[in-house]
């Protein structure tokens, strides 16, 4: 049977991690990236971009990548980290911590979309690495569902943001909450809708 995704490299002089983030798009919030180094004798079945897969699967598959894995890591770039830097450095931060977290270090890194962040191992940019290497698709679904779990944290301290729903994403309901409620401090001062509401 054949597997959505291809087995993770590997090279003779050590593991080749996946790297990816999941929240740059949200108003609110962290943007949290994850670097996962599967375990070839354990395949994980079902690996695919998280944003394919329902919240329900997300969850079990991240399980199964903590108990599987060589390796992993998860890290962010804070709201102050994204409003001082822009949302595409403080990505490429959180990568670069996530990636300092795993242990053993890898020899080479996979990293989703067309940037890479500096690291102490060579790496490549793969658009779409997501959806094509299972390391990456791991890495995409620890990412997404930490971020996740954090904005469910968040929505017990604000609840009247709907942040349990959205994500932080800018839905109608969210600017609506933003208009009538104000912001908080985990808004992203630098993003345009909120920027623009911070005038008012």
């Amino acid at each position: 049977m054949p597997r959505t995704l291809p087995e993770p490299l590997t090279q003779p002089e050590g593991w080749v991690c996946g790297v990816d983030e999941a929240g740059r798009g949200p108003l609110a919030g962290p943007v949290v990236a994850a670097a996962v180094i599967l375990d070839p004798a354990r395949p994980i079945l079902g690996l695919n971009d998280s944003k394919k897969l329902s919240a329900k699967r997300r969850i079990e598959l991240a399980q199964e990548i903590r108990d599987k894995a060589l390796a992993w890591s998860i890290a962010e770039a804070s709201v102050e980290e994204i409003d001082r830097l822009n949302i595409l450095q403080a990505s490429l931060l959180a990568m670069q911590r996530a990636v300092a977290g795993v242990s053993p270090p890898p020899c080479r890194a996979l990293i989703d979309g067309n940037k890479c962040p500096i690291l102490d191992c060579p790496a490549e940019a793969i658009v779409g690495g997501d959806g094509k290497v299972a390391a990456i698709a791991a890495a995409s679904i620890l990412a997404k569902t930490a971020r996740d779990a954090g904005m469910e944290a968040l929505h017990v301290i604000y609840p009247m943001y709907g942040f349990d729903r959205h994500k932080g994403y800018p839905t109608a309901a969210h600017l609506a909450a933003l208009r009538q409620y104000g912001l908080t401090p985990v808004h992203r001062r630098s993003f345009s809708p909120v920027a623009q509401l911070a005038l008012l």
